[in-house]
């Protein structure tokens, strides 16, 4: 390894990142249903985010070190660039206005909250679980 890597990083290493949530990536239209019928039973978080836009990589990580309310729901990940079908079909089916990043919190079946870019808080999020 050189005195360069050693100071400054690898540009082919990969940076891992962990996060305390435990995402459920959604990639299918199919799981919109799956999550209506578990919202009936406790609520569900679904967090759109775009991996091209460094305002919605921001409002992912503040969102990640602070939400503390795992047991309280089910976190759902979109990677909207990859599965922009499914971030259509959530606009279209809880009837919110499509934003990138953007977190909706399902209960029963209908989007009862949705922020969007620097309104993304995970405790006012918990507030409402």
């Amino acid at each position: 390894m050189s005195i360069f890597n050693s100071l400054f990083g690898n540009s082919e290493e990969k940076k891992v990142t962990t996060s305390k949530i435990n995402w459920i990536p959604l990639t299918d239209l199919e799981q919109l249903n799956e999550i209506i019928t578990l919202s009936n039973e406790k609520p569900v978080a679904i967090f759109k985010h775009s991996t091209r836009c460094s305002v919605s990589r921001f409002a992912l990580k503040q969102f990640e070190n602070q939400f503390d309310s795992a047991d309280a729901t089910d976190t759902y990940f979109l990677d909207l660039i990859e599965h922009r079908d499914v971030s259509n079909e959530i606009a279209s089916r809880f009837k919110v206005v499509h934003q990138s990043p953007q977190l909706l919190l399902i209960k029963n079946g209908q989007s009862v909250y949705d922020v969007s870019h620097s309104d993304i808080d995970a405790k006012d999020l918990a507030e409402r679980l």
